[in-house]
């Protein structure tokens, strides 16, 4: 008799011939070093670099202002080129003084429209900043110190918004608070109330202000996350809206259909904003980002193309309900 698997070696079998030889090719090449063409660090798929871990290991005080960063955010995109995308046009941007709000905002104004941000008065040195920015780029910016957490704010800053420019027609949902935990239980309720009210209220808030305002042809972005798809382990709040928010946005993008008004999410991976180094341990942020495809976290220059195309309605006039991952790879 036969001993075990003989009978196989002996076939004739042509494709069982066929898939040996491939296997023989593959365990050969598996000896080898790693092919020249692979990307042993940091990808660079843009056009100009970006910089890449390891980082100054760093923490900041919350909430954490842009001008303490190093090394400072990448947000102006020196090789993006306006096209009057969004001309004539009015946003107001919460979180617009630094990270990927200031990004957004540079762009939308390099775009032709004239911006107004929201932010924290503890931050006001970053929002002159992007109110300089902005204006350097031909257009307007109104700045609006407050809460987003207090709709008395979020209805007051609209009303600023419309006053100072005589309409609104895009609303970007961007301020955010994080920090992280180690357990459910060391989550107090200050802790948890400050993250669902910055988060969830503050974007809910906003969008009702800004509905009466906006007409067809408007948009609202919402700022969402990695994590409000594939959670975090240390993030347990912080992820919860994150997924409320890109629920938010299906279930808004339905109900305002029929009125013209579209309404879609960014969802980034690791960003290189204050957020996280207002966040995160030193030894931690010195690897930011590492763990992505690319090696790296994205600087807010990269994320704030997004903005624009969601915004401008000669880009996606036919796209709304979207979650629009940016995560330097299939998962951030």
């Amino acid at each position: 008799m036969a001993a075990p698997g003989e009978d196989s070696k002996k076939s004739t079998d042509p494709v069982a011939a066929a898939q040996r030889r491939i296997q023989r090719a593959t365990d050969a090449l598996d000896k080898l070093p790693p092919s020249s063409g692979a990307t042993p660090g940091p990808v660079q798929a843009g056009t100009r670099e970006q910089p890449a871990p390891p980082f100054p290991q760093q923490h900041l005080d919350k909430p954490g202002l842009e001008s303490a960063l190093s090394p400072r955010p990448q947000f102006m995109a020196p090789d993006y080129r306006g096209s009057g995308k969004l001309e004539g046009r009015v946003a107001l941007i919460t979180g617009g003084d630094s990270g990927i709000g200031r990004a957004v905002a540079v762009l939308f104004a390099r775009e032709g429209a004239d911006v107004a941000i929201g932010y924290l008065e503890a931050e006001q040195t970053d929002a002159q900043e992007t109110l300089e920015c902005v204006e350097r780029e031909g257009r307007r910016c109104l700045l609006l110190p407050g809460d987003v957490r207090n709709d008395a704010y979020c209805r007051d800053a609209v009303a600023r918004t419309v006053a100072a420019f005589g309409k609104l027609d895009i609303l970007v949902n961007n301020a955010a608070f994080q920090e992280h935990a180690r357990s459910l239980d060391e989550i107090s309720d200050e802790h948890f109330d400050m993250t669902i009210k910055t988060n969830v209220y503050g974007y809910f808030q906003m969008a009702r202000a800004a509905l009466p305002h906006l007409k067809p042809g408007s948009a609202i972005i919402n700022t969402g996350s990695e994590t409000g798809f594939f959670g975090s382990s240390d993030l347990l709040d912080y992820s919860a809206t994150k997924g409320a928010i890109h629920a938010l946005t299906l279930s808004l993008s339905s109900n305002l259909a029929a009125r013209g008004i579209r309404v879609n999410a960014v969802a980034p991976g690791p960003v290189w904003t204050p957020l996280n180094p207002a966040d995160q341990a030193p030894d931690k942020i010195a690897q930011f980002g590492s763990w992505t495809d690319m090696k790296r976290p994205a600087q807010p220059e990269e994320i704030s193309p997004a903005y624009v195309f969601l915004a401008s309605p000669v880009c996606s006039a036919y796209i709304t309900g979207v979650i629009l991952p940016v995560m330097g790879g299939v998962r951030g």
